[in-house]
């Protein structure tokens, strides 16, 4: 049996973290900072793990994340 592909965009922007559950960027600071709210760029920063669902389809890009 041939090995399974990764998806190379997955496996730059996602992590899986040790219970298993898929980390990830928060969205919406790559541009357009200015008009954007203080309060929204706070709550922007660092990492959030997924919800169910996108996990779910981000596990399957990702075979070999453990």
């Amino acid at each position: 049996m041939p090995k399974m592909k990764t998806k190379s965009s997955c496996k730059k922007r996602f992590k899986t973290t040790a219970s298993g559950r898929v980390v990830a960027a928060q969205a919406g600071k790559q541009h357009g900072m200015i008009k954007r709210s203080n309060k929204f760029l706070r709550n922007a920063r660092g990492t959030t793990t997924l919800s169910a669902p996108d996990e779910k389809i981000i596990k399957s890009m990702m075979p070999y994340a453990r």
